[in-house]
């Protein structure tokens, strides 16, 4: 006989109590098992199909493996040094444009022209800040992401846990699934490939995306003779799984400056602008529909909501389980609506069969 009700939900809210405990107190220890089993994740497609062309799974994970230690080693000799030269130039420049900036509206505002004027003090204050705290800013995070992140897990601890992960991603899921309760087996198997079309839909689907923007935006900012094209790509590529955001904000970044490096020729400033809205249409409208697909059913708003909530309570690591947990609780709240429609307390005793006997009763 199964358990009653109110004993299920204690024993799942336990579990649940528990896994958030664990997230707030070993946040940082287990930051390196989580982003090794979200690389396991994302590759497991990969490994499955390399298996089908008649690779065992060993050979599969092995190749998979060399093939992500020579892109990781080319991007360490080619792309991140130009990328933290260019982000090194752009905060040293940052007082020098916030000054044509200024002398850009005195010019055309002389009232600003006024020591006193708010505006003007406004400007003053953001170049001298930008200036005496740039640098500390960058130096700063470099520090906390070394702090939280050290080399060596990157170099030893994330691709071993990765490696050993993708090579027995098959037999975790089999073993986890013989741990199912029997009762609530069929709907747990249900509710697990439910998350997992959410979160392949959306995790793979959207860093496909970022990637391919964020290579598109580079290259073609730097060919169009945008300065800071690189680092403007990057950052426009990198947050675009946050809606919205991603086109704003490297939209904006690259538009204003080549405002400061272009003004008077309009043609490379509209080149700058046509690049991000030829990036918008594909991203729309080919991208996503093709790579993430309009079934994931991660509304924009909640996405923003747990990338809010989760990076203020657990930190980076919060952030990483953001989209994964939000799906599963999606996936869970619809599950949930679902038996709710379908039971009494929803369709009431009108909804009810009849019962036998009460046919012919008025």
């Amino acid at each position: 006989m199964a358990l009653p009700v109110q004993d299920q939900l204690k024993y799942w809210g336990i579990a649940a109590i528990i896994f958030f405990a664990l997230l707030y107190l070993l946040g940082d220890v287990i930051l390196p098992f989580i982003v090794g089993g979200a690389i396991a994740y994302f590759l497991d497609p990969v490994a499955d199909r390399l298996q089908r062309l008649g690779l065992s799974r060993v050979a599969a994970t092995v190749v998979i493996s060399l093939l992500a230690l020579v892109v990781i080693v080319a991007l360490v000799l080619s792309v991140i040094p130009t990328l933290i030269s260019q982000l090194s130039a752009l905060v040293s420049a940052a007082p020098e444009i916030t000054r044509q900036l200024q002398t850009f509206l005195l010019e055309r505002f002389p009232e600003l022209s006024d020591s006193t004027s708010t505006m003007r003090q406004t400007l003053t204050q953001i170049g001298e800040a930008i200036g005496a705290r740039g640098g500390a800013l960058v130096n700063g995070l470099v520090t906390s992401a070394l702090n939280l992140i050290s080399v060596v897990v990157f170099i030893v601890v994330v691709p071993v846990v990765a490696f050993y992960l993708l090579l027995d991603w098959d037999k975790m899921v089999a073993r986890v699934d013989s741990w199912l309760p029997r009762d609530h087996a069929p709907a747990l198997r249900q509710i697990a490939r439910e998350i997992d079309v959410v979160l392949a839909g959306f995790v793979r689907g959207q860093v496909s995306v970022c990637l391919i923007l964020g290579t598109f935006y580079s290259v073609a900012l730097m060919l169009a003779g945008l300065q800071f094209g690189l680092v403007v790509g990057a950052i426009a590529g990198a947050i675009t799984f946050i809606p919205y955001v991603g086109s704003l904000v490297g939209g904006a970044l690259a538009i204003g400056l080549a405002l400061f490096q272009f003004w008077g020729d309009w043609m490379s400033i509209g080149l700058v602008a046509a690049i991000f809205a030829i990036g918008q249409f594909f991203e729309g409208n080919i991208l996503s529909p093709k790579l993430v697909g309009g079934s994931v059913g991660l509304h924009p708003v909640w996405l923003l909501f747990a990338l809010s909530a989760f990076g203020a309570l657990f930190g980076f690591v919060g952030m990483l389980v953001a989209v994964p947990v939000a799906a599963m609780i999606g996936v869970l709240t619809r599950f949930g609506i679902t038996r709710y429609r379908d039971s009494l307390l929803y369709r009431g005793t009108e909804g009810r069969s009849p019962a036998r006997g009460d046919e012919g009763r008025p």
